[in-house]
């Protein structure tokens, strides 16, 4: 009977050691995760930071690195190598598990670390030929001996941190995911490249327009995708000429069968900004989700460059905010790099080298999404299918178990969709090309433009930037500004903005010259910008697909402002940034009221429209009126245009400057039916349905009184404290790279702003990062939406939350040397051979 019992608790001991250890489902193993020695406990941070010094294998000299009382790294080497090297291991220290989990993600390796669950996403990466794309990237900078030695050089310097953990010093994510950090070899640096690429090729609508097309005809589609509208502001001024002559493409100039040729390229009712609700895919990471993630989500970028003639002091400044979906930590990190030659700021990219957005003593350049459609779709024959080279892919899945499937790569590019994946009809047996497949070397643009001293050397810089397409701005100390759209551009016809027919399916021959992309230097207005609208307007010589995709608010917004800008400075800028202007509601609600059957509303119903006419158009956190044009403008959209939200085949919304020309201009387009009622609605009976949402949506119990907010927040609050103001209602959430992980999130970021705003913050999405660059004052104002630190148990994980929402900045501490850094240090480290 003892033995009996003993082995019984012997049985109980061993089973409690291996459920403590194991990971149960998305549990983490306790037994690791509360282990006093090795757990979670590890992961606070010490507030007392000192100097010392530090021996690394594989420097070749002493270096230096400050960080100041921001924890931003201020990184002195004396040679290009070590640099690179101290940037990677100082990255690795803040931002290991961000780097690792998005090289996962865009290598299609989630299933390692969550099981079955991420497979889906996991065959899409690789499906589209992320890993494929990486591969070619890398082969080609290998061909360059100094980027391939100076990311190799980055990659030691990561290697050598992790090297130096043991599992008590991982980040807290490895432990609650139960998994450790892997070498970092070069090609997880293109990986990431391509996994950015990937983020921002948002703009190919290719299946959607075929879609549409094949339900409801050409002369619909042209009048509710129209590509160009008749007050376009495009990035590069209507009117300028174009002093080059374009080649021509012959290759891909077979017969177009599609039936989708007659699409009109231009017409007189107007829009941009496409929505598309049905047609995206979550990642595991929280990560801005693949190209399936439209604009809608995205929410654009801004960028723009003030000459001297209308500033203050008579010389340049320079804005960027690129929007991207809000994370901790940070999409960026900010770092400065000194280095024989270079003194460079900015928000760098964590997992590669160089600074992707800054300036340094002579240049300061910044990045928007381009627009462009980068991916063209093909279906494929059986024959084509059936000889195309064949991929093996293996998914290690978490657990032991392996899935294991043959990607087929035609001539075309990799087929995405076929009997093994995807449950749209419409899509089986679809290739896809995509400039992202192009041998490329990004990481050779930013290397010189880190280095860069005048116009010249920017220009020649962006020759090695190849996807995502991005437009760059520019200004000089010397005076000059400039914006250039890059990338590599196949040369297209309007059968591009459509799946193309098998014949069609041929590789591109043909691209357009670098000097002839969209470009301008010094214009006469005496300011550049962009903001996701169209590049050039209807004289450029190459055609580009543009059926709806283009922004056509912000855009607006900014150039009027510039426009009327006389002596600014940097805190006009940063005004601009934060603007909350809603353009689209000034000219949406005024048709949106003519409409409505006023006689009929109740008194409540009354208090909304009154609140509604005394609007400013202003989204300022502490309005109420936005919230009800949110709801109301929301709730007309599904209703309007439903038929586009039909399943398997969806269709992407028309845009909110075609729903407003249409609602002005049009009063029997057949789309005014509701197809969930019997009855046959007109334009005005979806406007009042819509409207009499809003009561309903504000008794519902997401409206809770107001409480708990500062003193000052609390002179903004409306009479009625039954109803949210628009900070709360939208509630920007700032999430963790794991998804539902609220503890190490930012919940409820009290902002104004929205898509379509220049302060285009939504509830997820916005401003990843501000830098006003000002070469008059010396001074570069600086702000990202967290904290340098990637460990929840640190102070400077989100302490830039609070002054990236208040619309407040940093001062970028950019001096070379390093004594007059002395009244900045939190504290430095020398780092020396070993």
């Amino acid at each position: 009977m003892k033995s009996l019992k003993f082995l019984l608790l012997l049985l109980i001991t061993f089973g409690l050691i291996y459920l403590l250890n194991t990971k149960q489902g998305k549990i983490p193993p306790f037994g690791k995760f509360l282990n006093p020695f090795t757990g979670f406990w590890q992961n606070a941070e010490n507030h007392r930071f000192s100097d010392g010094v530090c021996r690394l294998p594989g420097l070749r000299d002493e270096a230096t690195v400050v960080y100041d009382e921001r924890l931003v790294p201020h990184i002195f080497a004396k040679n290009d190598e070590d640099l690179y090297y101290l940037q990677g291991y100082i990255t690795a220290r803040h931002r290991l598990f961000q780097m690792e989990i998005s090289t996962y993600a865009a290598a299609g390796r989630l299933t390692e670390i969550a099981g079955e669950a991420a497979l889906d996403n996991d065959r899409l990466m690789r499906r589209t030929g992320m890993v494929y794309a990486a591969e070619k990237a890398y082969e080609f900078i290998e061909q360059d001996t100094l980027s391939r030695n100076l990311i190799l050089a980055y990659c030691r310097g990561v290697n050598e941190h992790i090297r130096s953990l043991s599992p008590k010093d991982y980040p807290i994510e490895y432990k609650l995911l139960d998994f450790a950090p892997e070498e970092w070899k070069p090609i997880k640096v293109a990986l990431l490249l391509k996994h950015m690429a990937n983020m921002l090729a948002v703009f190919d609508y290719d299946i959607e327009n075929t879609n549409f097309i094949t339900r409801y005809g050409t002369e619909l589609f042209q009048k509710l995708y129209p590509e160009f509208i008749a007050d376009e502001d495009p990035i590069i001024p209507k009117g300028t000429v174009w002093n080059f002559t374009p080649v021509r493409d012959t290759a891909n100039s077979l017969p177009h069968t599609s039936g989708t040729e007659s699409a009109a390229r231009t017409t007189t009712i107007s829009y941009t900004h496409c929505q598309n609700p049905g047609n995206s895919t979550q990642y595991f990471t929280g990560y801005i989700p693949s190209s399936w993630q439209k604009p809608d989500e995205i929410t654009g970028s801004n960028n723009w460059a003030v000459s001297g003639s209308k500033t203050a002091t008579g010389k340049p400044i320079l804005c960027n905010d690129p929007h991207l979906r809000l994370t901790l930590p940070s999409i960026w990190y900010e770092m400065h790099l000194v280095s024989p030659g270079m003194n460079v700021y900015g928000a760098t990219l964590p997992g590669a080298p160089a600074v992707i957005s800054g300036f340094n003593d002579s240049i300061a350049w910044g990045v928007t999404n381009a627009g462009r459609d980068v991916r063209d779709y093909a279906r494929v024959s059986k024959e084509q299918y059936n000889r195309a080279s064949v991929r093996k892919e293996i998914y290690k899945i978490r657990g032991g178990k392996e899935f294991t499937e043959e990607v087929r790569y035609t001539e075309f590019g990799p087929v995405v969709f076929d009997d093994n994946y995807g449950s749209d009809p419409g899509k089986k047996f679809l290739a896809m090309r995509w400039t992202a497949h192009l041998p490329s070397n990004e990481f050779k643009t930013f290397y010189l433009l880190n280095r860069g001293k005048n116009y010249n050397d920017y220009l020649q810089a962006l020759n090695y930037f190849t996807c995502p397409a991005q437009n760059f701005v520019f200004a000089s100390h010397d005076g000059d500004i400039a914006i250039k759209q890059q990338g590599r551009f196949p040369i297209m016809t309007k059968r591009n903005a459509f799946i193309q027919n098998e014949q069609e399916a041929i590789p591109w021959k043909t691209f357009i010259p670098y000097e002839h992309n969209p470009h301008i230097k010094n214009p006469a207005r005496g300011f550049v910008s962009s903001a996701n609208q169209h590049p050039t307007d209807l004289t450029y010589p190459y055609y580009y697909p543009g059926v709806g995709q283009y922004e056509n608010y912000r855009n607006r917004r900014i150039n009027r402002l510039l426009s009327q800008a006389e002596k600014t400075d940097a805190a006009a800028m940063m005004k601009l940034q934060n603007d909350n202007y809603n353009l689209h509601a000034s000219e949406a609600l005024p048709v949106l009221l003519t409409l409505l059957d006023t006689a009929s509303l109740t008194p409540s119903q009354l208090n909304i429209l009154h609140t509604l006419q005394q609007w400013n158009y202003y989204n300022d956190p502490h309005q109420t009126a936005p919230v009800y044009f949110e709801i109301w403008w929301q709730t007309l959209r599904n209703l309007l245009w439903d038929e586009t939200q039909q399943q398997p085949q969806p269709m992407k919304q028309p845009s909110f400057y075609v729903t407003v020309s249409l609602l002005r201009s049009d009063s029997t387009m057949p789309f005014y039916d509701n197809l969930q009622t019997p009855a046959r609605e007109t334009r005005k009976d979806i406007v009042n349905m819509s409207f009499r949402a809003i009561e309903d949506s504000i008794k519902s119990p997401y409206f809770t009184e107001v409480s708990e907010l500062s003193s000052t927040e609390k002179t903004y609050i409306k009479k009625d404290k039954s109803v949210k103001d628009w900070g709360s209602y939208k509630a920007t959430k700032i999430s963790h790279l794991i998804p539902g992980l609220d503890a190490f999130s930012a919940l409820n970021v009290y902002c104004g702003g929205n898509r379509g705003i220049v302060n285009a913050t939504s509830t997820t999405a916005g401003p990843s990062w501000r830098m006003i660059v000002d070469f008059g004052e010396k001074k570069a104002h600086v702000i990202i939406p967290g904290g340098q630190s990637g460990n929840p148990g640190s102070r400077f994980y989100d302490n830039g939350v609070n002054v990236w929402a208040r619309g407040e900045y940093f001062i970028a501490h950019t001096s070379n040397d390093l004594q007059k850094l002395s009244s900045v240090k939190l504290f430095s480290v020398t780092y020396q051979p070993k």
